[in-house]
């Protein structure tokens, strides 16, 4: 070898010490650490750094090394001896590992493969240490480099990873004399899980489920297998029990009454670990980046520390979380190499190695247009590891749970809409009126989320007050914008007119107009402009086909006013209807919408029969208990089931405030008002 090349290799084995070095102290702190192994694996690294402090001309790795320069072993076998010597090792009914001298798996035997759980070229090309459960892959590591460095071999007990758990073993590994190539080392395993006379624990969940997966892919066997039947009731509960759950969450997700997104996401996720054995970890998108939204692990109380570290953290780029989202493709490691892949802690150890997990599978939660974030299951050592079935099923999963995230999203959107839009439809605040109290209500339908035509309002006319009271036919945002165009236009209008029915008129001629025009629909509404004359109250009211306002006296005399006239948006001509009358201290006018008038109760009776009367039993009560206490009377009397939006507004008069005249002069009305005697 030149020797300028040896400074070189020898700071490549100093650096290679250092990582193993690290991974042995980090492995040490672990929870399932075995102490012995680790230290064992400690002393070989020493021993490992005092032969590199006494290397001298001989090439690092010592005569191990040597074929690689020749052939050792000079002769040649024939074609049958190869065949006889490979078909020992793969029937070899010990597990066998055939790794290159930097660990990497090159071939296994089937009884290898039988114990990971996976075809034999499922390990090839991956790292030995993969296959070893976390807190002895550093001993496990350091014992390899060991025997490829020294040709001595070795043994070391530690946990392999197989289909259906971990698995106690103890390790011997040697190398193998391979002519005109570095000598390979070969790993055996031999399970140590002592014998006991007591029942064998049950298999978790998950163990089961591994096992009726490998079952279903064995159940295409010969007719005459006295195993097949066994195998195949195996696939179908398996399928069966995958089935259920996919049901199970789309119940939970049709069932989502209050489209609450987080609240119907934990009793997804919550589901999906109890029944999959596994942690469940879901990150959202929040303003352009993965956020940490909830983890659940499996059901064990002295898990709730752990499971509050890992919600701590969001997911960082290059962790399996990110590298889902941004690929929108899923994610399976069914042995991780890298125990990083999830990230570190807030006190920077590997959240893998925390959850003591070997396993991950992650999914995007897109429903085929957006992608809302990932949903990430992490599968314990001790439950066996992620198969393909899993990753169909949790895709699945994903995509029921992103269609619920849309849904929730749209509805939250919409309702948003239909709160601003309807705010914008009612006064911000109630005027102080001297002489008057004013008190208003409104309810929304219950059958029908979307906006309401409903609307009132209070404004300053020419010569005192005004209120309004109206509704569209229709809802949503179309009926809406016609809403708000009446109740603006009748506002504007009345600042400089105090005759109602000239305002309703102008109103009429306004949401006629095409930028308005609703097809099929028109507003009703009723207007009242108040003004004191002498010691009362006076009133004219113009109503557009609106239910007729109610006076109720304060000795309780009940009277209904005239109503009438034609709804603004059908007819160029029509006329709106007025009515004058005049109020005594303690008089009050009611307003309301037709969704009074329909409020159904039992026997498809209706509230507005019983209108009358229950106003009556409300004389003398102040405006806003008059209001609330007719607001009670129709949600019992419905049951709280409306099938339209409902607004109540009344006025109740009091004092003639101080330096308060006779109005000397009104407009004239369109139509002469009907005096009420």
């Amino acid at each position: 070898m030149d020797r300028t090349a040896r400074p070189d290799r020898a700071n490549t084995q100093l650096t290679e010490l250092e990582a193993r070095y690290a991974a042995l102290r980090q492995a040490a702190r672990s929870p399932g650490a075995e102490p012995g192994g680790v230290l064992d694996a400690a002393f070989t690294e020493l021993e490992g750094a005092i032969d590199l402090l006494r290397a001298d001309g001989t090439p690092p790795g010592g005569p191990a090394n040597s074929s690689a320069g020749g052939d050792p072993h000079p002769g040649g076998g024939d074609s049958a001896e190869r065949s006889l010597l490979r078909a020992a090792f793969q029937d070899t009914p010990v597990p066998l590992f055939l790794l290159t001298r930097d660990g990497t798996v090159q071939r296994v035997n089937k009884a290898a493969g039988d114990l990971i759980g996976a075809k034999p070229g499922y390990a090839t090309g991956r790292p030995f240490t993969a296959f070893v459960n976390l807190p002895s892959r550093a001993a496990v590591n350091s014992q390899l480099t060991a025997v490829a460095r020294t040709g001595k071999p070795r043994r070391i007990r530690c946990s392999l990873l197989a289909a259906d758990g971990v698995v106690p073993s103890e390790l011997i590994i040697g190398t193998v004399a391979v002519r005109g190539e570095a000598d390979p080392l070969m790993v055996a395993v031999r399970d140590t899980a002592a014998p006991s006379s007591k029942p064998a624990a049950r298999p978790s969940k998950a163990a089961r489920d591994n096992e009726a997966r490998d079952a279903a892919d064995d159940a295409d066997g010969p007719a005459g297998d006295p195993g097949r039947d066994g195998t195949r009731l195996g696939a179908v509960q398996a399928i069966t029990r995958r089935l259920d759950l996919v049901t199970a969450v789309a119940r939970l997700l049709l069932e989502n009454e209050g489209f609450s997104e987080s609240r119907t996401l934990q009793r997804c996720a919550r589901l999906i670990a109890a029944e999959l054995t596994t942690w469940v970890i879901v990150d959202l998108e929040r303003r352009h980046r993965l956020r940490r939204q909830f983890v659940l692990g499996p059901d064990d109380a002295g898990l709730a520390e752990l499971t509050s570290a890992i919600a701590a953290v969001d997911p960082l780029s290059g962790a399996i979380p990110c590298t889902v989202h941004e690929s929108g493709r899923p994610a399976l490691i069914a042995h991780a190499e890298d125990t990083g892949v999830l990230g570190d802690g807030l006190d920077g150890e590997p959240l893998l190695v925390k959850m003591d997990a070997t396993s991950v599978l992650s999914v995007p939660l897109a429903d085929g247009e957006n992608r809302y974030g990932v949903l990430t299951l992490v599968r314990r050592a001790a439950d066996g590891h992620f198969k393909v079935a899993d990753l169909a099923l949790t895709e699945e999963l994903g995509e029921q749970m992103a269609l619920a995230i849309r849904v929730d999203r749209t509805f939250r959107r919409r309702s948003d809409t239909a709160d601003a839009l309807h705010a914008s439809l009612l006064p911000r605040r109630m005027p102080e009126i001297p002489g008057l109290k004013i008190a208003a209500t409104y309810i929304a339908a219950a059958e029908d989320p979307e906006v309401g035509g409903d609307f009132y309002d209070v404004y300053q006319t020419p010569d005192g007050w005004g209120m309004a009271v109206g509704d569209v036919c229709g809802k949503g945002e179309e009926a809406a914008a016609v809403t708000a165009a009446a109740r603006h236009a009748i506002r504007v209008l009345a600042r400089r007119c105090a005759d109602p029915g000239e305002v309703l008129a102008g109103a009429n001629e306004i949401v006629l107009a095409e930028e308005f025009a609703l097809d099929g629909g028109f507003v009703t509404a009723n207007i009242a402009h108040l003004s004191w004359l002498d010691s009362k109250l006076r009133v004219v009211i113009g109503s557009a086909g609106h239910p007729a306002a109610i006076l109720l006296r304060a000795d309780g005399r009940v009277r209904t006013m005239n109503g009438g006239g034609l709804p603004l948006g059908l007819f160029e001509d029509a006329s709106p209807a007025t009515q004058e009358l005049t109020m005594d201290a303690g008089d009050v006018l009611f307003f309301y919408t037709d969704g009074v008038a329909q409020a159904r109760g039992p026997n498809n009776t209706y509230f507005q029969d019983r209108l009358a009367d229950e106003l009556a039993g409300l004389a003398g009560s102040t405006a806003a208990d008059l209001v609330a206490s007719m607001r009670q009377a129709m949600l019992a009397f419905s049951a709280g089931n409306l099938i339209d939006d409902v607004t109540m507004l009344a006025v109740r008069v009091g004092r003639l405030p101080k330096g308060s005249g006779s109005v000397s002069g009104t407009a004239t009305a369109r139509k002469t008002p009907t005096p009420l005697a």
